[in-house]
């Protein structure tokens, strides 16, 4: 694959659009295979290391944090919403749909900063999307913080707490969706809903995954 080629090019050559398996309003650009896809995006890049392809799936936290989204529109309606290490944007997507007044979302990989602005197209909706780090701050001016499926290693689960509970020090709601990762710190959260998620199996090495929502603080 030539480096030439886009990154958005590259997203779209490398994916289907399709809806989000259990969450049929909403569509996303998915791949078929993690691994396929990874070899794939370092042989674009020319080089060894890069991050998974979250960008191309609907993972198992943001995949309930959105449905419970959709199931409580009134937690965003009218707000503005961050949604941190967004992926494939699913739950940004879910929080427009859901009819907040502003959503913006958060990536450090430029693939999944790509795909969330095509994803947040495909749905009809405008989505702001920062690409780069924002877990020194506090969130901004959101009134409400999503951060799906982050506490898979110790060093992302540290930073991304203290961001999280200083998002919640200056008055947001905080909400995390986790599939009981190892870092996740349970006792500092407060469990708001459980759900049974599909999940890729190229992923997970299953077809669901027992997910909860907490809130922070």
């Amino acid at each position: 694959m030539s480096t030439t080629l886009g990154v958005a090019d590259f997203v779209r050559a490398h994916t289907t659009l399709r809806p989000v398996p259990g969450l049929p309003s909403l569509l996303l650009h998915q791949a078929d295979d993690a691994i396929d896809l990874w070899q794939t995006t370092e042989a674009h890049l020319g080089a060894t290391g890069t991050p998974p392809p979250f960008w191309a799936f609907a993972w198992a936290g943001g995949h309930a944090l959105a449905r419970y989204v959709l199931e409580h529109p009134d937690l965003v309606a009218g707000r503005g919403v961050l949604d941190v290490a967004s992926g494939s944007g699913l739950v940004a997507v879910a929080a427009a749909a859901a009819g907040a007044a502003s959503v913006v979302a958060n990536e450090i990989d430029g693939y999944a900063a790509a795909a969330i602005a095509l994803n947040a197209d495909a749905n009809g909706f405008v989505v702001d999307v920062v690409h780069g780090d924002l877990l020194d701050g506090d969130g901004g001016a959101a009134d409400v913080v999503f951060a799906g499926d982050v506490f898979y290693s110790r060093a992302m689960a540290q930073r991304v707490l203290a961001f999280l509970e200083r998002a919640r020090a200056r008055g947001a709601q905080v909400l995390v969706g986790d599939p009981g990762r190892a870092y996740l710190p349970r006792e500092r959260f407060t469990r708001v809903a459980d759900y049974r998620v599909p999940v890729d199996r190229s992923l997970e090495d299953a077809d669901t995954k027992d997910v909860t929502v907490w809130r922070v603080g």
